[in-house]
């Protein structure tokens, strides 16, 4: 099983290009499979159609939300489909699978006023130094450019274009795009480059945009950490990914037009996107509710 699964995830990480996230995820539901079907006497190879339906309704049985269900399926078709092109399998047994359809969820987002707050509450008690200058930075990309975590802590120096007031971001499958990002963004990056990152920059620093305290490269949990803390003090506590759909609703609410919210995001689709349109409409909503006297 270890061989098989080491494959699978060198396919996902370099013929794919997903993310080390995506990797683990879909490798920690392929080895269940394989666990699942080890326990009945099946072998890797004789992996079908019943037996992968068996799985998800194990997992549905034990009360597993929609959307894990749903993972799983992919990640079950994404590894029969390699698996038969290996011929680990004799053929796809994952064709006829299908995902349970999942309930959309519209994400919770901060307004204009609790976004503000939440970019000085990032700077604490003691805004000159060289972390709450680098705090600051980071709740200002995430909610200005709207980009991935992920994006944040691969951001390199180089990735600066300070005269354009642009970031170049290396998305999903190593696809890169422009970011544009406001005048608070570049005094908070102008203040960190000056300021904050030359105290904390070793040699191992290399080219990394943000740093942890003792010199490397930002990582994502020390990102989400900042994030939680600062939107925590600003009265709603939410992460990284909840800036990115703050800032693609208030683009919105501001009249950005869908195309234009879709590229700088990064969404391969339009259908994406579209999910922050009735997050506004959600919001437009509650507000008539309690503002309209005949709501």
């Amino acid at each position: 099983m270890a061989g098989v699964l080491t494959r699978f995830a060198d396919y996902l990480r370099f013929e794919k290009g997903h993310s080390e996230h995506t990797v683990r995820a879909y490798t920690g539901d392929v080895k269940g499979l394989i666990a699942f079907a080890g326990a009945r006497g099946v072998p890797v190879g004789d992996i079908d159609l019943p037996l992968l339906r068996a799985w998800l309704a194990e997992h549905t049985r034990r009360g597993a939300a929609r959307t894990t269900v749903a993972r799983q399926v992919s990640s079950a078709k994404t590894f029969c489909a390699w698996a038969a092109r290996e011929s680990v399998l004799p053929a796809d047994p994952a064709l006829r699978l299908q995902a349970p359809k999942a309930h959309r969820v519209l994400p919770t987002v901060l307004d204009a006023d609790e976004a503000d707050r939440a970019v000085t509450a990032a700077a604490g008690d003691e805004p000159d130094e060289p972390v709450a200058l680098r705090d600051r930075l980071i709740l200002e990309l995430l909610y200005s450019c709207g980009i991935r975590v992920g994006e944040l802590c691969g951001l390199d120096c180089g990735d600066v274009d300070a005269d354009r007031r642009v970031l170049r971001v290396v998305g999903k499958g190593d696809k890169q795009r422009s970011v544009p990002y406001g005048p608070p963004a570049a005094r908070a990056l102008q203040d960190w480059l000056t300021r904050g990152r030359p105290e904390l920059a070793t040699a191992a620093s290399g080219e990394a945009l943000l740093l942890g305290v003792r010199g490397g490269r930002l990582d994502q949990r020390m990102a989400r950490t900042v994030v939680h803390r600062a939107t925590g003090e600003a009265g709603t506590s939410i992460g990284p990914h909840g800036l990115r759909h703050s800032a693609a609703t208030h683009l919105l609410e501001g009249g950005a037009d869908l195309r234009v919210v879709q590229e700088l995001l990064g969404h391969s689709s339009l259908a994406t996107t579209q999910l922050y349109t009735h997050v506004s409409v959600e919001r437009l909503r509650k507000a008539h509710e309690q503002a309209h006297p005949r709501a």
